[in-house]
């Protein structure tokens, strides 16, 4: 494909390849058997994940969660699009994505039991930490996007954020300064059409969230976000644009969130189980299995070496222990004010006398607490 074919054959349609009998039609980029393999694998990996931390939630063995499933085909499709040197920026529910990116499975589960170190990510990786604020990476990535073009160096930003982060005064800031200064970003929005309760209907009179990209000067394009070939080719285009120097895009994913929008959510409250049973039939690991069993290319030991890997991450994630509650207090600031003091003194009063949760001593040899990046270290 040459470097603008989605944007010549697409026009406000939703682009998609594979169909769920695992058809593809003529736009299937055909690639290597090896990539094909690599996809399904972390698709495999990231549900498997997700499955094995819900339970773990449950069991109390771990904080609340938000799972992944159903939406494995955007992130996987796009971080794959990225190179070794491009740079991912995730929400908080981009968990595959940041496997594709090198991140442990131990880091990933030490980040939802609270730990420091689950967001400690090698630089090496170009991975921010998670994001809790809804929409507010968008910021930071059109930040370092920015960052790319004034020090003349080639890489891209690649930022995801749900429906509901269209809602926020950051996406539109972001997707402005984006355009206005032509910076290398790809924004992905994972549709999964609901905002924790609020559906898309409510976020938006648009009849696509892909179209806001007129208001800002830059290419959009609504995909099937249960297809990963559909979404590997637009992220890879739009990721090709913006390392070329053609500016940022925004891609519309339309997928679902099967299942909880975190482990405290009770979704029945506010979807039908006919809507969730709908998506269910469209699910894009069923789909893409189905094309790779019409290739004759479906390996059915991908799920026991799968198991096996998510098993030794448990154990080691669990080997660590619970963080030390007074690490809440470190490296927010250079020097702690007087008002932090007081509280970290009292709350360590309060662990000295058994009251509260125990910390858990570091071994007299263990580095400090670090800080996530971005985060200043201490002057003193």
């Amino acid at each position: 494909m040459d470097d603008k074919f989605l944007f010549k054959v697409v026009k406000g349609q939703t682009f998609g390849i594979v169909a769920q009998d695992g058809t593809a039609n003529g736009y299937d980029p055909g690639l290597p058997e090896d990539l094909l393999l690599k996809m399904y694998r972390f698709m495999v990996l990231g549900r498997s994940y997700d499955e094995k931390a819900v339970k773990l939630q449950a069991a109390g063995r771990m904080g609340t969660y938000p799972p992944i499933s159903g939406q494995e085909a955007v992130q996987v499709g796009s971080a794959l699009a990225l190179e070794p040197d491009d740079w991912l920026v995730p929400s908080y529910r981009e968990l595959a994505a940041m496997m594709v990116k090198g991140v442990p499975l131990k880091t990933m589960y030490l980040a939802w039991m609270g730990n420091d170190y689950g967001n400690a990510l090698p630089p090496d990786l170009h991975c921010l930490p998670l994001t809790i604020p809804v929409g507010s990476q968008a910021l930071h990535a059109t930040g370092f996007a920015w960052a790319a073009k004034t020090r003349r160096e080639k890489y891209a930003v690649l930022c995801h954020f749900g429906d509901g982060a269209t809602s926020r005064g950051d996406f539109h800031e972001a997707l402005n300064f984006a355009g206005v200064w032509h910076v290398p970003v790809v924004f992905v929005v994972q549709n999964n059409q609901w905002a924790i309760s609020v559906p898309l209907k409510k976020q938006t009179h648009s009849r696509t969230l892909a179209q806001k990209a007129l208001a800002y000067g830059i290419p959009g394009l609504q995909v099937d976000g249960n297809d990963v070939l559909a979404v590997y080719a637009a992220c890879t285009e739009a990721v090709g644009r913006a390392r070329a120097g053609d500016g940022p895009t925004l891609i519309e994913c339309v997928t679902y969130r099967l299942g909880v929008h975190t482990t405290a959510d009770d979704p029945t409250k506010y979807r039908s189980a006919e809507e969730v049973e709908a998506w269910e039939r469209k699910d894009p690991l069923t789909r893409f299995g189905a094309y790779l069993q019409k290739k004759q290319l479906l390996d059915d030991g991908v799920q026991d070496a799968v198991d096996a890997e998510i098993a030794e991450a448990v154990k080691r994630f669990e080997a660590v222990g619970a963080p030390d509650p007074l690490g809440m207090f470190e490296h927010a600031y250079a020097t702690r004010p007087p008002h932090l003091e007081a509280q970290r003194a009292e709350l360590a009063a309060r662990l000295r006398n058994g009251h509260g949760a125990a910390a858990t001593p570091a071994p007299a040899s263990a580095p400090p607490s670090p800080p996530m990046r971005g985060q200043r270290t201490s002057r003193r």
